[in-house]
């Protein structure tokens, strides 16, 4: 596979605090990477890189070969564990909004024929999504897991590469988890997707991810704790033969 994201000694300090130190990876196109560990082990700052909401302190962070901006681009899609939709906007305005800000920046707002093309583009999003019967509903009106249904559908419609999923089934009941993993599944192959998701839940991580990242502190001084951050401790390739589930650990 060819590399997507690539990460090269990356750390990222906040003042004396270190949070990430010396990560260096890649991330394949068309993965699903699961990422794992500890509170406090620096994933959703792992996240936070791959999105452009924050950049590396130190080392460098590369997509295609081509250093990553600390900036969102629609390149990149999230979707976090608390429903990240508008309230006051139904099931359709929610997805054509994402639309109507990255083609009309400045209004925030399409007319004629580019709306009817959006709105186009929206339906057939929340059917695929499973939402094509909610199209007039708030999210109010909603269950969690219509509501993280259509954040996905959000994240989505822009057609982003890299899909990042922050625990986003967390708050779900067992059986909406369930039903959800199968969407995400489904939509990972359909569109052809790089996820990379953070869960607390290593059985969901080996279900879902073709690859497995724990990210933990690899040493500890008493004397500056601080000062150490972590890093990926394991890097595990998931290998499925005949609906079986098989671990190899990464040299």
């Amino acid at each position: 596979m060819t590399a997507l994201l690539s990460f090269r000694d990356v750390w990222v300090e906040y003042g004396d605090k270190v949070v990430l130190e010396r990560v260096t990876l890649d991330v394949e196109q068309g993965s699903f990477v699961s990422v794992v560990g500890p509170s406090g082990a620096g994933k959703s700052t792992f996240l936070r890189l791959i999105l452009g909401q924050e950049g590396p302190s130190h080392g460098q962070i590369l997509m295609d070969g081509t250093p990553l901006t600390p900036e969102c681009g629609p390149d990149r899609g999230v979707v976090f564990q608390r429903y990240s939709v508008f309230p006051h906007l139904t099931a359709l305005q929610n997805v054509v909004f994402a639309l109507e800000c990255e083609q009309s920046p400045l209004l925030g707002k399409l007319f004629g024929r580019a709306r009817r093309d959006a709105i186009a583009k929206a339906t057939e999003m929340l059917g695929a999504v499973g939402l094509e019967h909610n199209l007039q509903v708030y999210p109010a009106q909603m269950s969690g897991g219509m509501q993280q249904r259509l954040a996905i559908a959000q994240a989505l419609i822009k057609h982003p590469r890299v899909l990042l999923l922050d625990e986003p089934f967390g708050a779900l009941d067992p059986g909406i988890r369930l039903d959800m993993h199968g969407l995400v599944t489904r939509l990972w192959r359909e569109h052809g997707l790089t996820i990379v998701m953070v869960t607390h839940d290593i059985k969901e991580a080996f279900k879902l991810g073709t690859r497995v990242l724990t990210f933990d502190k690899r040493r500890i001084d008493p004397h500056a704790p601080n000062r150490y951050g972590a890093t990926a401790v394991y890097d595990i390739a998931v290998k499925r033969k005949d609906g079986d589930v098989a671990a190899v650990l990464a040299e």
